[in-house]
């Protein structure tokens, strides 16, 4: 009788979800000039993002481009001139007309990494890869790249490493298995490449850990966040803290500050990440004396928002903890519309979107997320403004973080010998940090990121639907 009764919120929340999903998509995709035209005028520079969605059906061969092939749509008819002649091997052309391409749309990273990749063919250059989700989630992608983008040309600018220009080779690996396998053999395979920023999802990351263990190629991903990738291998770094430090920071905040001790727990059984997450964040809340009531698995096809919040209530919950994948995220800000502001919520760094922004709106104000970086947590550092000067846009951590991964190779590669071990016994050093957007880069013996979390409340702002981020003290 409750499922019968509540079908009509239910399925008003999915008609609202939805419609704002199409026009909220639409519209960020002309604020970051993602459709074409000129630069952005601003934003949170956020997509539905973090653990992302894997492509069921890879296709085409494996493309690495240093320059001759743009991985994003609808390529300009300048960025296309410099397309072709830097496949041509005519580098002045090629970076003239990436500069006409730039001019036209600032925030475009490809055309900003291909242009540094034809200045720097003028004298020695040390090779990275990048492996970037473009086919199944572009936003995060070109996310990714604008971090990539503003280390390279800052680098590049002050002399390089060692007089050497870094140059990128960007790959699509759809965050797919498939794809992400061929991409990583692509990469070992091409002896000029030292190491790799990538992958996206953990479970991606994950995937392709022995093959370049087997190459004894450096790995640094600036998004995953499993657990399971602690110690997974002697070749895998990154730059953004794991889902322990998450977790912690999360309970401590029901516990502590919210004195919320009662919860129902909403994940995705298949996503890593999304597992990841949940079991340390019960571990945590159960060691300080909370209780998870329930676990709520979006996944499933029998799942309902209606009926898990009723089955909630009666259990005597308190507080909501949302930890979904990007695959999910949807699922979940049907919690948050049915719930109404009745319950608080904790949130992953997954619900860190302007989705959730558009679809909570004032449902969604007070609502806690846990994410590594905010650029208004640290305004007078150098990172937010160049970046907001050379992006026309306020950027989110995963660009941060992969700016941090850059610096981080760069880092290594100035101190030791420039190759995959020299960059690999650089990392594992006990003395090894390099300075980066998000602070001090250090990574512990598990090869995970020696950095903490930093929480974020949905208040009402100048962002998507009327609400930002804003962090918290």
């Amino acid at each position: 009788m409750a499922q019968k009764n509540d079908t009509p919120a239910l399925i008003l929340a999915l008609l609202v979800t939805l419609g704002l999903l199409g026009v909220g998509g639409w519209l960020l995709a002309g604020q970051f000039g993602l459709r074409g035209g000129g630069p952005s005028t601003g934003g949170i520079g956020q997509g539905i993002l973090g653990g992302g969605t894997s492509d069921p059906q890879p296709t085409g061969p494996v493309t690495l481009s240093r320059g001759s092939v743009s991985l994003l749509p609808n390529p300009s008819p300048a960025k296309q001139a410099g397309l072709a002649a830097y496949g041509q091997g005519n580098y002045p052309e090629a970076a003239q007309q990436f500069g006409v391409a730039l001019q036209a749309q600032r925030n475009d990273p490809e055309a900003l990494i291909y242009q540094q990749n034809a200045l720097a063919q003028a004298g020695q250059t040390l090779a990275l890869g990048a492996a970037l989700p473009v086919a199944t989630d572009e936003n995060a992608a070109l996310e990714l790249m604008r971090g990539i983008a503003q280390a390279q040309q800052e680098i590049n600018q002050a002399g390089g490493i060692n007089g050497s220009k870094l140059v990128l080779v960007l790959a699509d690996d759809r965050n797919n298995p498939t794809s992400a396998q061929a991409v990583a053999q692509a990469f070992a395979q091409d002896s000029s490449i030292l190491g790799v920023i990538g992958h996206y999802a953990s479970d991606i990351s994950l995937d392709t850990l022995q093959t370049y263990e087997a190459a004894k190629l450096p790995t640094i991903s600036p998004v995953s966040t499993s657990i399971r990738l602690s110690n997974a291998s002697s070749y895998f770094f990154r730059t953004v803290p794991s889902d322990y430090i998450a977790a912690r920071a999360l309970a401590e905040h029901s516990l502590s500050k919210l004195q919320r001790q009662r919860a129902v727990v909403y994940f995705n059984s298949q996503s890593a990440y999304s597992q990841s997450l949940k079991g340390e964040f019960a571990t945590a809340f159960s060691l300080g004396g909370g209780q998870v009531l329930s676990e709520v698995d979006l996944s499933q096809s029998s799942f309902s928002p209606a009926n898990s919040l009723a089955s909630a209530e009666q259990q005597g919950a308190d507080v909501i903890v949302l930890l979904p994948n990007s695959g999910t995220l949807n699922k979940a800000l049907q919690v948050v519309t049915l719930n109404q502001k009745k319950l608080p919520i904790l949130a992953g760094d997954d619900v860190y979107s302007p989705t959730s922004l558009e679809v909570g709106g004032a449902n969604g104000q007070g609502m806690t997320v846990a994410i590594p970086w905010h650029i208004d947590a640290s305004p007078n550092a150098s990172f937010p403004q160049a970046s907001r000067n050379l992006w026309y846009a306020t950027v989110n951590w995963r660009t941060a973080l992969s700016y941090d991964a850059v610096q981080a190779i760069a880092a290594a590669l100035a101190i030791g010998t420039p190759s995959r071990e020299g960059i690999q016994q650089a990392f594992k050093s006990p003395n090894f940090q390099a300075n980066g957007a998000s602070g001090t880069i250090r990574f512990l013996p598990s090869g995970d990121r020696n950095a903490s979390i930093q929480l974020v409340t949905v208040e009402p702002g100048n962002g998507p639907g009327g609400f930002s981020f804003v962090p918290l003290p």
